[in-house]
């Protein structure tokens, strides 16, 4: 008789041939229930011996637990550790108390081997080639502050423990949503930032230009954290304020935006909407938009392409009642263009199962650089909009069933890869990277103040406070971060950006036949 146990208790009679041995069914009932008794003896003393020791997890987070084995891939906490804002610990002043909430949670029972951590989407590798230009030489604090010039803020993170000194103030609140996001994340994974010291830029377009550090042996760059990029600057992108939300316009949080565009896509299918491509936004910013107007419905030409000239005063007046992100959705072509740089609306178009016309971007953000031509986005020319958007509507009112599927891609990927966890564990992974560059131990600046939820949430109002309050995070992550991948070898970027390339090329080659055809026929 041999007992094997892995799941559940399994029994297996060996060696007993019926000519041997005749059982009796009575005989062989009692055999079974007093085995069952000696392997439920054996459980029970193995779980009142182990029910209060301690594992260590892989990653010392929340308190986990025991869970049976057959349940240990996906814990479920059961009494979850919550750290809710308290406005009563900062007496309405701006000092934070000495201890609003433990640094770092023990680690309770959880299974000794446990499943391993995903890895992160795809754009996470583009983290090494952000931090790439100090790879070799590292980050003095000399290059930290040399970085002040554009800056708005400077934080740095000691214990634990955040402190800000400003410089100058951001555009409406940009800088204030930025620090609390960061906030967050230290709730999210209390205790597992190592100590930093970083310069942040809340404009629209980079600053640390490529051609003034253009020898291999020249001082390396300052290290300057923004919104956005491009291929002529060294600037380290960072996700936006707008997942906390964005107050100025009654943009709500990521996390409940997100839920209420997938909502919003479901109430009108692809083919019942609008056949027209739409934007709506300031055309004032550039003249790359002032030329897009142009592309409007007239007389003389009608280019599949409905404008219109946002009046953001007017919307304040009204509400905001008729700039609803969730009820745009109505259009199977919506156009992204940037503004004075990359634009914070990128993802909120994307975002809508209609097929997103990208035209031509100079910028990216910290996702962007994954998206691909022909599978998330359709490219547009900047310098001949107009023909470009009627091709492309025409194209996509030809080939519905590919211009639906790029649309789903796009809503796919920023429903999925773009979920807040997400973009918590990008700003875990890239601070994480950029901390071991550091040749020097972070301190508190002289003019610094001391930033927590608590000052900032407890004394804000309006839709400010409510922005925070929704996106606050009240409980640490039971999970560790997903896995960041690895840099890309040189061969592998120069494919991803030679097949980018090469599919924007097609579709303009598409595009010219397209016209001269047309041209022929007039």
């Amino acid at each position: 008789m041999q007992i094997k146990m892995r799941d559940h208790p399994v029994i297996v009679l060996q060696g007993i041939h019926h000519r041997h041995c005749r059982f009796s069914l009575a005989t062989f009932f009692f055999v079974i229930l007093c085995i069952a008794a000696f392997v439920s003896s054996r459980l029970l003393g193995s779980s009142s011996n182990t029910g209060n020791s301690s594992r260590k997890s892989i990653f010392t987070g929340i308190i986990f637990p025991n869970y049976h084995l057959d349940t240990w891939k996906k814990p479920k906490i059961r009494n979850p550790i919550k750290i809710p804002l308290n406005c009563n610990l900062t007496n309405n002043k701006r000092t934070c108390p000495t201890s609003y909430y433990p640094s770092v949670f023990p680690a309770q029972d959880f299974d000794p081997d446990p499943t391993p951590q995903p890895t992160c989407p795809e754009y996470f590798r583009w983290i090494h080639e952000d931090l790439w230009p100090w790879r070799e030489t590292g980050i003095t604090l000399k290059m930290v502050e040399a970085a002040k010039r554009t800056a708005h803020f400077r934080l740095v993170i000691v214990n634990g423990r955040v402190f800000v000194e400003t410089y100058r103030r951001s555009f409406q609140t940009r800088d204030v949503f930025t620090q609390w996001g960061i906030l967050q994340l230290l709730r999210r994974y209390p205790g597992k930032l190592p100590d930093l010291d970083l310069i942040f830029s809340c404009e629209d377009r980079p600053t640390v230009v490529k051609e003034f550090y253009p020898k291999p042996n020249a001082a390396a760059p300052p290290p300057l954290f923004a919104y956005d990029g491009d291929d002529a600057t060294f600037d380290i992108v960072f996700p936006d304020w707008s997942f906390w939300g964005w107050p100025e316009i009654v943009i709500k949080p990521w996390e409940q935006l997100s839920k209420e565009l997938k909502v919003g896509n479901e109430r009108m299918q692809w083919a019942d909407r609008e056949p027209h491509a739409y934007w709506k936004g300031n055309a004032r910013l550039t003249r790359s938009r002032m030329a897009l107007l142009r592309c409007h419905i007239s007389d003389k030409h009608d280019w599949n392409a409905r404008v219109y000239f946002q009046n953001w005063h007017r919307e304040q007046r009204q509400g905001f009642k008729n700039s609803k992100l969730a009820d745009q959705c109505i259009h199977r072509y919506k156009i992204y263009i940037e503004g004075i740089g990359w634009s914070v609306s990128e993802k909120y178009i994307l975002a809508c199962d209609s097929v997103s016309l990208l035209v031509k971007p100079r910028y990216y953000d910290f996702f962007t650089r994954s998206l691909i031509p022909l599978q998330h986005y359709w490219p547009i020319r900047d310098n001949d909009k107009c023909r470009s958007i009627k091709y492309a509507v025409d194209w996509g009112n030809s080939h519905q069933q590919e211009a639906q599927a790029i649309g789903k891609a796009s809503s796919n990927f920023i429903q999925e890869e773009l979920k807040m966890k997400y973009v918590y564990d990008y700003m875990f992974h890239l601070l994480v990277e950029y901390s071991k560059l550091l040749k020097y131990k972070p301190s508190v600046p002289p003019n610094a103040i001391e930033l927590c939820s608590e000052s900032m949430a407890c004394r804000a109002d309006g839709f400010v406070k409510k922005c925070m309050m929704d996106s606050a995070v009240t409980s640490p992550s039971d999970e560790a971060p997903c896995t960041i991948p690895t840099p890309y070898d040189a061969t592998t970027l120069h494919s991803i950006l030679e097949r980018n390339e090469n599919l924007t090329k097609k579709v303009e080659m598409w595009e010219k036949q397209y016209w001269d055809t047309r041209n022929k026929h007039n």
